[in-house]
């Protein structure tokens, strides 16, 4: 079956390296995004996708606009049973679509119809879900609107962290792409239409999205520390910097009456945060903006915390 791969980040790679360790595949050419500059010195550098297929020896192909004629004449060239694309992060257009006689088949993090868009994990994860998981979808001219091929259910762990659970989906969904390939080529695969009535939106993160709300309950704040790692955090302003806090959870224990949302309590042995409903947050690190994480004990004793200091404020 031979295989044109698209994809781009990090969660894109283990599909990648699987699919080209497999005889009965030939990946022909991966299409990824061109190289950006990143990180704090903005070096340009390669997409992980990229650097996995140069390792590979397979062709790389980065077109700026994936509407441009020459992508179509790059894929009505090398004429691919199928593309198979992973988080590519750029719109197919329609006459693309139709080059490839199985399609361009997608693995989504999430089970379809919920979350369609560019963040389901994190979505997922921030929302309270304990359950997740992978569907393989043929893709159309919508927004992960197209047929579903197959699905796999997966736990959430009650504090992985979006980068954790990322890792977890990619190694499950090599084998789900596979199979999935294989069902195509087989014939054995019958395409479901999705119910856009049940449909939900998992949109782009936001930077504002992380500032704490204290008045939230600590369970859903803990939530949002888990599902916005690494960006944009969970943070909140102390003594007028902003800071990113990560914490836990306390399910056995509420704060005493009069104490309202964001109060810092207890010693430097042991920092609790007032939370919504007298629920409590127990502190584990802080990072001031421009310094390096720190520890809850060592944030107290350095910036000897005075009695009913808060966050937030």
């Amino acid at each position: 079956m031979r295989i044109v791969f698209c994809g781009t980040p990090q969660f894109a790679v283990p599909a990648l390296q699987y699919l080209h360790s497999l005889p009965e595949f030939e990946i022909a050419a991966v299409i990824t995004q061109p190289d950006r500059p990143r990180g704090r010195g903005q070096e340009i550098s390669f997409s992980p996708v990229k650097e996995a297929a140069l390792a590979a020896g397979i062709p790389v192909y980065q077109p700026e606009k994936i509407r441009r004629p020459e992508a179509r004449e790059f894929l009505e060239q090398i004429a691919p049973d199928v593309v198979a694309i992973i988080a590519y992060g750029q719109i197919i257009p329609e006459e693309l679509l139709r080059i490839p006689r199985h399609g361009w088949i997608n693995l989504h993090a999430s089970l379809l119809p919920k979350y369609r868009g560019a963040a389901p994990i994190n979505r997922a994860i921030l929302n309270g879900e304990t359950r997740t998981g992978l569907t393989t979808m043929r893709i159309d001219a919508g927004m992960d609107t197209g047929e579903m091929l197959l699905r796999q259910e997966m736990e959430i762990g009650p504090e992985e962290t979006a980068p954790e659970l990322a890792a977890r989906m990619a190694e499950a969904g090599k084998t789900l792409m596979a199979e999935t390939l294989r069902g195509l080529r087989d014939g054995r695969i019958v395409p479901r239409a999705q119910d856009a009535g049940t449909a939900t939106n998992a949109p782009l993160l936001r930077r504002e999205e992380g500032r704490i709300r204290w008045e939230m309950g600590a369970r859903e704040i803990f939530n949002r520390m888990r599902g916005l790692a690494p960006w944009p955090g969970a943070f909140t302003t102390f003594r007028g910097q902003i800071c990113h806090v990560w914490g836990a959870p306390l399910s056995d224990a509420l704060a005493p009456a009069g104490e309202g949302p964001g109060r810092i309590l207890g010693s430097n042995a042991e920092l609790r945060v007032v939370c919504g409903g007298g629920t409590l947050l127990q502190l584990s690190g802080v990072k001031l903006e421009g310094r390096k994480r720190i520890s809850a004990q060592e944030f107290a004793s350095g910036m000897r915390l005075a009695g009913g200091e808060k966050f937030g404020e």
